[in-house]
């Protein structure tokens, strides 16, 4: 399966985006996963979804200001971004695997950067 990341961008403090992660060649894993990396850190995770029951799942620092959803007519998978911060800026992954804590695949990144 190829993953295919946008919506990234510039955004003040306080801003929003909405990220999107279309599959194709095949539909998604298990669950569908956004992780971030900022600059000199490790990659983090930041939310998941699984993709048939459309449970959600959020790291504590997102959690209230971020909203992972699917639409599985369109084979994608969103992340709304609300209130970012600039401690959000980072690149964001979005990765599909068939359990959690499996590396599954990987899609390119997608910039994002909050000014503040």
């Amino acid at each position: 399966v190829q993953l295919v990341e946008s919506g990234g961008g510039l955004v003040q403090a306080g801003g929003s985006l909405r990220l999107s992660c279309a599959a194709s060649g095949r539909t998604f894993s298990n669950y569908v996963g956004w992780f971030r990396q900022a600059p000199g850190k490790e990659r983090e995770f930041v939310a998941r979804i699984s993709w048939s029951g459309g449970s959600t799942y959020y790291a504590d620092s997102v959690k209230g200001r971020f909203t992972i959803s699917r639409d599985n007519a369109k084979i994608t998978v969103y992340l709304q971004m609300n209130s970012l911060k600039p401690e959000d800026t980072a690149v964001y992954y979005c990765n599909t695997a068939p359990r959690v804590g499996v590396s599954g695949y990987w899609g390119q990144g997608t910039q994002v950067t909050v000014s503040s």
